[in-house]
């Protein structure tokens, strides 16, 4: 079992006659993704590497079925994309661009409101349900199922610590890049919320980092449940300077937000556990599960 994707995902992809969309697509649908079409206005009815271009998702939609679209088009047309998406009624969104206007994405947040769609992104590596389907632009090479649920806001240490759960014979049921823009989809508390209904997860690995909010809103949302299943989870940025922009457009150390350090507490507060680098991860998993 697995949380947003599954097996039966139909996928579509906004810009999938450009070159990252057709690499992408080509490795999804290697992988086993259920890649049915994409979306290119002004390329309608012709076909891309083996699927059909449609000028709108809801043409898509209506054609392919599709219920999960991955978009790979330019930060200043990536707003608009989402909001097509999510006005065509499909059910998942990954949108993997980088540095979307913040201004653009408040217009995507209020066309999410009242939406049964579910964004993940934008500045996301994906979703990956082992064996199942691929989203995003994530590495597979270490990637095996089992019972750990990865939500990460770092794409590189994600691939570690699905590296190192994997070296164990642990596994991931879905992993899951929330990106590291300011205003994003789907966040830490939410993904810890569908983890913890999903029967085939039996612990959770969160990956934060310094700036924004969103391990706050995870600590505080564990604060306040029984959540039933152990959760892990690794802030970097101890060492960062304050004040400066850190990689991610999100990732700012200033303006009050919360070192790294204050993070964890919160979290640890809220009972996580917490690993003191990428190398202590798996072996916290493994002896959190142990003692189920």
């Amino acid at each position: 079992m697995a949380i947003l994707i599954d097996a039966d995902t139909r996928v579509i992809v906004q810009g999938m006659t450009g070159r990252a969309g057709t690499f992408y697509t080509d490795l999804a649908m290697r992988y086993g993704t259920e890649c049915v079409g994409g979306v290119r206005p002004g390329k309608g009815g012709t076909t891309h590497i083996g699927l059909p271009v449609f000028n709108t998702v809801a043409e898509a939609r209506d054609a392919t079925g599709a219920n999960a679209s991955l978009i790979l088009v330019p930060p200043h047309r990536a707003a608009d994309a989402m909001i097509e998406a999510i006005e065509a009624g499909i059910g998942v969104l990954v949108c993997v661009t980088e540095r979307v206007p913040v201004l653009d994405m408040l217009r995507v947040k209020a066309a999410l409101d009242g939406s049964e769609s579910v964004l993940v992104g934008p500045n996301s590596q994906g979703v990956l349900s082992p064996g199942l389907c691929k989203i995003g632009v994530m590495s597979t090479r270490d990637a095996t199922p089992g019972p750990v649920g990865v939500v990460s806001r770092s794409a590189s240490l994600t691939s570690e610590v699905v590296a190192q759960t994997s070296a164990l014979g642990l596994g991931q049921s879905t992993t899951i890049g929330i990106g590291g823009d300011p205003v994003h989809g789907l966040g830490f508390a939410d993904a810890l919320r569908m983890f913890r209904d999903d029967a085939d997860t039996r612990a959770v690995v969160l990956i934060g980092e310094i700036g924004g909010t969103e391990e706050e809103a995870a600590a505080e949302y564990l604060a306040g449940s029984d959540y039933g299943k152990p959760v892990i989870a690794l802030v970097v940025g101890r060492h960062a300077p304050a004040e400066r922009r850190m990689g991610h457009a999100g990732t700012l150390a200033m303006l009050g937000a919360r070192s790294a350090a204050q993070k964890a507490q919160k979290l640890a507060d809220a009972g996580v556990l917490l690993a003191e680098d990428a190398d202590a991860v798996a072996p916290l998993v493994k002896k959190a599960l142990a003692g189920d």
